[in-house]
């Protein structure tokens, strides 16, 4: 009996120190699912204008899918009720707002309570100036949560993923990629490769292909519908004769993106199968191969009908981040999170 209870108290100390984060045994893993946020606000601020202002932020749609959905999951909580049970959120947001600021700001605290973990300070003098900061830097807040998510992707690709698809790329291209091994079925083409987990609902697929680098016309819109169309009317057919996946043209968005400190363009949309009822969402990322004179793309597309498609999607586009052209190292993979000013403890949030 004597020995149980020493082990006991044993136990009672280790979960005691590893609850705080400096001189402990561990970081406890943080709760919650990908995409949900906790933000910590009195319920007075929560209800008026400036509260409002940030729920509408959070609240925003995804870009690139067929239906709406929002881009996180919200919840609030008192800062009185702010415990150590919610202290382990994957995401949160503190609501900070004293007159003792003189300017709105963002700050972040990196795996302060737990691990994976970010947590963002928004400040600002008084209401109005937060309600006017939030929404001025609308994308920034959501950029910043949405890439944070996507490098939690990354480092669990980084443990585990497809050696058959990473082999394969490599082969074909040169190139490494790294995805999720439900990717077990696969197709290759000329300068072309598919795989997929060939599921009839959920189903994750990712392709790479390469084309010669002309010049920078390479890099519209209209070329790379064009480009797209082509590449998977040869190599994507559907079921019967006559049925090929195309983009729909309606619903294309391109933009400039940095990827490994260096040019890429972003391009996100819809896919259609002619002649079938099939669809759903796409994302991929154009990139220069500078040392074979090509343009090596990467596309993640899913067909999920009837079910929400946000995680999945966004799973998928971690992917394609992991993209490593000849002579690069997956060294710099982690996508940067900008816009925020990285707090290294709780106590330097005044400062």
């Amino acid at each position: 009996m004597k020995r149980i209870i020493q082990y006991l108290s044993f136990v009672l100390v280790v979960l005691t120190f590893a609850s705080c984060k400096n001189g402990t045994l561990f970081t406890p893993v943080s709760s919650g699912r990908p995409y949900e946020m906790l933000v910590v606000v009195d319920k007075g601020t929560w209800e008026r204008p400036a509260g409002r202002a940030l729920f509408d932020v959070l609240d925003t749609d995804v870009p690139g899918l067929p239906q709406s959905e929002r881009s996180f999951r919200i919840s609030y909580t008192d800062p009185s009720q702010f415990d150590r049970v919610l202290r382990i959120f994957r995401n949160i947001i503190l609501v900070d707002i004293k007159d003792t600021y003189t300017q709105p700001k963002l700050r972040y605290l990196r795996d302060e309570y737990a691990q994976p973990q970010m947590i963002m300070r928004i400040q600002a003098p008084n209401e109005k100036e937060f309600e006017e900061f939030v929404t001025k830097n609308k994308q920034v807040i959501i950029d910043f949560f949405v890439k944070a998510e996507m490098n939690r992707q990354i480092n669990a690709l980084r443990g585990k993923h497809s050696a058959m698809v990473e082999q394969k790329v490599d082969s074909l291209f040169g190139c490494k990629l790294w995805v999720p091994t439900e990717l077990a079925s696969y197709k290759i083409g000329k300068d072309f490769f598919w795989a997929s987990t060939n599921a009839a609902t959920s189903d994750m697929n990712i392709v790479v292909y390469s084309y010669p680098y002309t010049d920078k016309n390479t890099f519209t819109r209209e070329y790379f519908i064009q480009k797209r169309d082509s590449i998977m009317k040869a190599n994507l057919p559907g079921a019967r004769e006559g049925m090929y996946m195309m983009t729909d043209t309606l619903y294309v968005e391109t933009q400039d993106i940095a990827v490994r400190m260096d040019y890429a363009q972003e391009a996100r949309g819809l896919w259609a199968m002619k002649g079938d009822m099939m669809g759903g969402p796409f994302v991929s990322h154009s990139r220069v191969d500078q040392k074979n004179g090509r343009v090596v793309v990467v596309e993640a597309f899913i067909f999920s009908p009837d079910k929400l498609k946000r995680n999945l999607m966004r799973m998928m586009e971690a992917s394609l981040y992991t993209l490593q052209l000849p002579e690069e190292t997956q060294d710099g993979v982690e996508i940067p999170v900008e816009g925020a000013e990285e707090t290294k403890t709780e106590t330097e949030k005044d400062k």
